[in-house]
């Protein structure tokens, strides 16, 4: 962005309104008020979950650290006088410009900077800005690096990124024909829509990352497997208030990344596992088992299982 605040010819920033807006958040830098609020506004934009009580409290404490209140709002004033336009002919070198669906820093601003430098390219990207969490930032960057490899005219390799351990969590509402057919196409719907927000507020709390839905189901990972058991059985749990029941998969395994996008024999085995389980059960691979001996969950083994497409036998244990 060659600046920050609105103008008449360049509407993609933020408004005068907004910016007054800010100052007057400003005048609580450094206290968890303070924190609580950006979050909320940038975790909501780039459809994040909001961070814990504790994560908030580092960000008040950070922000205490770096600069005093007057002085925040002092350099946030000159960021927002700031504006590079004038100087943008004078680019010499070849220049890619990324950016991201659904970022603030949107694709038409991007594609009116490029009219500014000789000699610039613009690539759209999937996802928002700035992601948190070890998986959403590889899923992120991974695309992009490649993007600036081959611009600068190197092949991308295969390397770490391409793969990544990670858990899979998939949750399905048991009879939805059913229940569809019970209670008519419009109660249906609203029937989703709440299960829906129910699956996604237990996300935020549990650090869980959205990958796909399709119709009742979610799939969904997690950098750890105690998160996702906790985040299912929560689910499994709240859902009873709405007269349906969930059953849900976890496995942990090496995903591959592809276009961004987990895959692989690990996303497909989490799902087998999840289309096992009977109705209000969370069932758990061997290998979720193992690696949270210790965590406070009970399991009971739901026997041996051989799973479609999955070589090999596979003991499975529901969590509780």
């Amino acid at each position: 962005m060659p600046r920050t605040i609105n103008a008449p010819d360049y509407p993609w920033a933020l408004s005068q309104d907004d910016a007054a807006q800010e100052l007057e958040r400003l005048k609580h830098w450094g206290t968890v008020e303070y924190a609580r609020s950006w979050a909320e506004e940038f975790h909501s934009r780039n459809r994040l979950p909001m961070p814990s009580g504790e994560e908030l409290r580092a960000l008040a404490s950070l922000s205490r650290h770096t600069c005093s209140p007057d002085v925040a709002a002092e350099l946030t004033r000159i960021w927002w006088d700031s504006d590079v336009r004038g100087v943008l002919a004078s680019v010499q070198a070849p220049t890619l410009l990324i950016t991201g669906e659904g970022e603030w820093k949107n694709t038409e601003a991007a594609e009116y900077v490029a009219t500014l430098i000789p000699h610039a390219e613009v690539k759209v990207f999937p996802g928002g800005e700035w992601p948190s969490g070890r998986e959403q930032r590889e899923r992120y960057a991974r695309p992009r690096l490649e993007a600036i490899q081959r611009f600068v005219g190197i092949e991308p390799r295969r390397s770490a990124m391409d793969t990544i351990l990670s858990t899979v969590l998939f949750t399905d509402i048991v009879g939805s024909t059913d229940h569809q057919a019970r209670l008519g196409d419009h109660d249906w719907k609203d029937l989703v829509e709440h299960h829906h927000a129910i699956v996604r507020e237990a996300l935020g709390g549990w650090r869980g990352v959205e990958n796909d839905t399709a119709g009742d189901g979610f799939y969904a990972t997690f950098d750890g497997p105690a998160r996702a058991i906790h985040c299912a059985l929560e689910i499994r749990d709240r859902v009873h208030e709405l007269g349906i029941e969930i059953r849900a998969g976890v496995h942990t395994g090496e995903c591959e990344l592809i276009d961004g996008k987990y895959a692989g024999i690990a996303v497909t085995t989490g799902a087998r596992i999840s289309a096992l389980a009977e109705p209000s059960q969370v069932f758990v691979s061997q290998t979720v088992k193992d690696l949270v001996a210790g965590s406070g969950f009970t399991f009971e083994s739901a026997g041996e299982h051989d799973l479609k497409g999955v070589p090999d036998r596979w003991r499975l244990f529901s969590a509780s």
